[in-house]
């Protein structure tokens, strides 16, 4: 076995030689064409080619052929600049350069061995554009990471820590370069490297810059299927930049969306500190506080609501079921009549206040006196239905009741006839205030 290592490594080691000297030959070839090609355009080349008047008309000529598109007769030019000095003109001719090679590349007229040359140029290229263009190293460097993934067919490792230098370089390069880098963690992740920990880094950070990019998020909940894991993720990434109200914001809806209400709220709380005015933080924060039975930080939260924006209908009516759940009933059918009048005769506030009856009635017997609460929760769903007729739990609630309101036995006993009103009435009832009609 340790033989065919050996051979093995002894096989690689002479591809890469054979590959190396392939590369010069092609370089070299390359430079001679270039070379020649600019000796016919201009003889005096030969003769001085890098005196300080003759490069700045070299310069003028590349740079007029690259503004008219014209790059396979700038591409010489611009080389015969860079052959005499290579920072003299570095803030545009690495940029036009580039331009050069990339049309050239991609042509259709161009022969395959150019078009191999170039690319066995473009590292060298490159190499040359960071040493003397500083200003510009991380761009060059995620350029010459491209290149070295998609035409060269380099080592994903070795691209990896190119893409990784590009990013040390400058860490506010255009999102695509980062999400290359995240395909190359997803697709050569092992137990042996941190690829997988750094691809949750890279699109957390991504998804968090770019929400409104749905490929980002998306790429992250991938990588976390379990949306648990994803929030402890989020919630890290928060904790480490606790001053980031983007991250703040993504850690909590994310958690709302797994259902992690009391995790929502540390966010949250910070949020609002941060934007006390601001119902986009508000209206899940006081969310949250009533899914984990913090009523009455729900209460005061949705009042502040309601001061901040008394159009949205919304917020009385969640205002109404906060009572509800503290059995405070006359204030929540106060708070649901009005969502029903800010919703310009909203049905469902309406079929909410039949909520409220029937909860009434359960909880004190089934006495004549229930029923008729009974019957009253039953007006009222049928009118939240005639309101509205997409409130169709209403109908459900009024043939579930239909066994519970008063029987005409029950009327005929008391002497009750059809169309009489009758109070509501009773120790549990005090609240109603209402009447109901015999039938």
């Amino acid at each position: 076995m340790e033989n065919c290592g050996l051979s093995g490594l002894k096989i690689n080691n002479e591809n890469n030689n054979l590959r190396i000297i392939k590369l010069k030959h092609k370089m070299k070839i390359l430079s001679i064409i270039l070379f020649l090609f600019s000796a016919s355009l201009f003889p005096s080349f030969a003769q001085n080619p890098c005196d300080s008047l003759k490069i700045l008309e070299t310069y003028s000529l590349f740079s007029e052929y690259h503004k008219n598109k014209d790059y396979k007769s700038a591409l010489p030019y611009g080389w015969q600049v860079l052959e005499c000095n290579k920072q003299k003109f570095a803030k545009w001719i690495y940029y036009k350069m580039e331009d050069c090679l990339w049309y050239l590349h991609d042509s259709s007229d161009i022969a395959e061995e150019e078009k191999i040359a170039i690319q066995d140029s473009m590292i060298s290229f490159y190499d040359m554009a960071l040493a003397n263009y500083p200003d510009a190293k991380g761009y060059f460097q995620a350029r010459k990471a491209f290149v070295s993934e998609l035409w060269l067919g380099v080592d994903a490792n070795e691209v990896i820590k190119e893409y990784e230098t590009a990013f040390q370089y400058d860490p506010n390069l255009s999102t695509y370069y980062h999400h290359r880098l995240g395909q190359l963690y997803k697709a050569n992740m092992s137990e042996s490297n941190y690829y997988e920990q750094k691809a949750l880094d890279l699109y957390s950070m991504l998804c968090d810059k770019e929400p409104e990019n749905p490929i980002y998020c998306a790429e992250l909940e991938n990588l976390v299927p379990n949306i648990d894991d994803l929030v402890k993720v989020l919630k890290k990434a928060w904790e480490l930049d606790v001053e980031n109200q983007e991250k703040a914001w993504k850690y909590a809806t994310t958690a709302m969306k797994a259902n992690l209400y009391q995790e929502a709220i540390i966010p949250l709380e910070f949020l609002v500190g941060k934007n006390p005015e601001s119902s986009s933080y508000l209206t899940p924060l006081a969310t949250a506080y009533h899914r984990t039975e913090q009523l009455d930080k729900a209460e005061s939260t949705y009042k502040k609501l309601i001061q901040l924006e008394p159009e949205k209908k919304d917020h009385y009516l969640n205002l109404g079921i906060v009572y509800k759940d503290k059995n405070q009933l006359s204030s929540a059918r106060t708070q649901f009549e009005k969502a029903s009048e800010v919703g310009d005769g909203w049905g469902l506030p309406i079929y909410y206040i039949g909520n409220l009856y029937e909860q009434a009635a359960r909880s004190c017997g089934f006495e004549f006196e229930d029923k008729l609460v009974y019957l009253l929760a039953v007006d009222t769903y049928r009118k939240a239905k005639n309101m509205d007729p997409t409130v169709t739990q209403a109908q459900e609630r009024i043939s579930a009741l239909s066994t519970s309101v008063p029987s005409q036995e029950d009327y005929f006993f008391r002497k009750l006839k059809s169309g009489q009103s009758i109070a509501i009435t009773g120790s549990c009832y005090g609240w109603i205030g209402r009447s109901i009609t015999v039938p």
